[in-house]
């Protein structure tokens, strides 16, 4: 068998690669600790499942949901027993390979924007949310980085909510009356 060595490569920081170097027979950091979260997740699923109509026939509401979460369940059990069996990297770490920095502040971004979407209403803390995001991953200007945050804000507003007429939460920006005050001009206009 060939001996494979592993070399942290920072380009490769945040990588989805599910073989460390290449290497099928490491365990990377956090995988044992992912594989026993699906485990529960999929014996709640089937608790879960069980609770519809227990297992009373074959064609019961909660057969399919049954044999899903089963199927589910021993699936991933085999991979947790086959994760438990394998060797540790020792050159990759959680932080640096598996969830760097930049990974964990966007999706704190993204629990602020569900914790702000309501009271704050969509145009405002999607107008946040873009404009930081943007920031920090393009390391670009603040010209540029409101240039393309607002002018995408501005296309997916009109596409979803002047096209589709997709209601979106309000929050403090008066939309309705804005919208209302442009449709009376274009009729008056017209």
């Amino acid at each position: 068998m060939q001996d494979h060595v592993h070399h942290h490569d920072s380009t490769r920081d945040g990588s989805s690669d599910a073989t460390p170097g290449g290497i099928v027979d490491k365990r990377r950091p956090g995988e044992l600790v992912f594989t026993a979260c699906l485990v529960i997740f999929s014996g709640v699923l089937l608790w879960n499942a069980y609770g519809i109509s227990g297992f009373e026939a074959l064609s019961g509401a909660g057969s399919v949901p049954m044999a899903t979460a089963a199927v589910m369940l021993i699936s991933v059990a085999i991979v947790f027993w086959r994760t438990v069996k394998l060797s540790k990297t020792e050159d990759e770490t959680v932080m640096e390979d598996i969830t760097p920095p930049l990974v964990i502040i966007l999706a704190l971004f993204l629990v602020a924007y569900g914790v702000l979407l309501k009271p704050l209403g969509f145009l405002p803390t999607s107008a946040l949310f873009l404009i930081a995001s943007i920031k920090l991953l393009s390391k670009r200007s603040w010209g540029f980085t409101l240039l393309v945050s607002l002018g995408s804000l501005l296309a997916i507003y009109l596409v979803f909510r002047i096209v589709f007429t997709v209601l979106m939460p309000a929050g403090i920006v008066p939309e309705a009356e804005a919208l209302q005050l442009l449709r009376n001009l274009f009729k008056g206009g017209a």
